[in-house]
């Protein structure tokens, strides 16, 4: 994995309008074979500290957005851009949670602040898809099409994600507004994973409960 500082010269190059291709970067760092990593401020953290569990979960998550975005069909064209946005965001979302408050400057701080204007954004496109999607009375089981599915993975990953943060906005290292995105987030997957399945003429897969059943077992 790549130092999360040599991460962050790439972002700066980019955000920057420098050009890269005179640039010559090397993938690999070697700074973090001994099991340590950076944070945005340099400090030197174990690879399974908490900070760098809920970087890797929602590094996992945005992958798997981006695994399920290559399953949409056509007709959902609008929810693919809009899963780009998250993309998008979910990259500023990390540089948050690589900002411990505990080692970091202000100047840190304000340089990678988290908006929490991103939540209204997805309470906005919740309720407008929400418009087109028959009354939700019972749960929904995972599947739907190819691009449901995966969003359906995406939305179960970004749980996890949540959880991982909850314990640095425990700590006071995080502020809220990052793990407030990810809760909501997973209800936008949620809901625009039925909109994607039914947009595939699936229909909804919703729970019973199956009864016991007496097999008889062979010899």
């Amino acid at each position: 994995m790549l130092d999360l500082i040599h991460k962050f010269s790439l972002s700066f190059l980019a955000r920057n309008s420098f050009s890269t291709s005179c640039v010559r970067v090397r993938i690999y760092t070697r700074t973090g074979d001994k099991g340590k990593s950076s944070t945005f401020t340099g400090e030197r953290r174990n690879k399974d500290d908490n900070v760098f569990e809920a970087l890797g979960t929602t590094d996992e998550l945005t992958s798997v957005i981006g695994f399920a975005r290559e399953f949409l069909p056509e007709s959902c064209e609008h929810i693919n851009k809009e899963l780009q946005e998250v993309q998008c965001i979910i990259q500023d979302l990390q540089a948050a949670v690589a900002t411990p408050k505990s080692s970091s400057k202000q100047r840190h701080t304000d340089k990678t602040k988290f908006s929490g204007a991103h939540i209204d954004t997805l309470e906005y496109w919740i309720d407008e898809h929400t418009k087109g999607l028959p009354p939700l009375n019972n749960f929904i089981l995972p599947s739907g099409g190819p691009g449901s599915a995966a969003l359906h993975m995406a939305r179960s990953i970004c749980r996890r994600a949540e959880r991982r943060v909850v314990p640095l906005v425990r700590d006071d290292e995080v502020d809220e507004a990052p793990m407030r995105y990810l809760n909501r987030l997973s209800d936008y997957l949620f809901t625009v994973a039925r909109v994607a399945g039914i947009a595939c003429g699936r229909e909804e897969f919703i729970y019973w409960q199956p009864k016991p059943r007496n097999v008889k077992k062979s010899e």
